[in-house]
């Protein structure tokens, strides 16, 4: 186990069994499908938006009251921005439309990196649920 800790890698990993451990699930980070160029429609304003969800996990959703908040491994958000090719994982969640958990669409109120020697091991994600919703 100290090994473990000791590579660049360890304390992700340990993060990454902690959130499993404590019922670590998969939410959808809803994301806006990019325009269609050649498309008239898409053009003129009529088209309707379409969205593309994107599993994120393992994740761990707490809620305290009318505050929620999602743990959700670094190495699941740096795959998907890397797939994605975004810049970082702070433009990821400022693009998203939300989270949608069990059904439920969450707005991003804010993301906040937890680092172990200066390496990000988990987001937490604050949510508020999205009105309509």
């Amino acid at each position: 186990m100290a090994d473990l800790l000791q590579t660049s890698e360890g304390p992700g990993r340990a993060v990454e069994t902690l959130l499993r451990g404590r019922g670590g699930r998969t939410v959808l980070l809803r994301l806006p499908a990019p325009a269609a160029g050649g498309d008239v429609a898409e053009q003129m304003g009529l088209a309707v938006a379409g969205f593309n969800d994107v599993e994120l996990g393992p994740c761990v959703f707490r809620k305290a009251g009318a505050r929620n908040e999602l743990l959700v491994s670094a190495g699941a958000v740096q795959g998907v921005v890397g797939s994605l090719e975004f810049n970082s994982a702070a433009v990821l969640f400022r693009t998203a439309v939300g989270l949608v958990v069990d059904g439920v669409l969450f707005e991003i109120n804010g993301l906040a990196p937890m680092e172990v020697a200066g390496v990000a091991v988990c987001y937490r994600v604050s949510l508020r649920a999205a009105l309509g919703w």
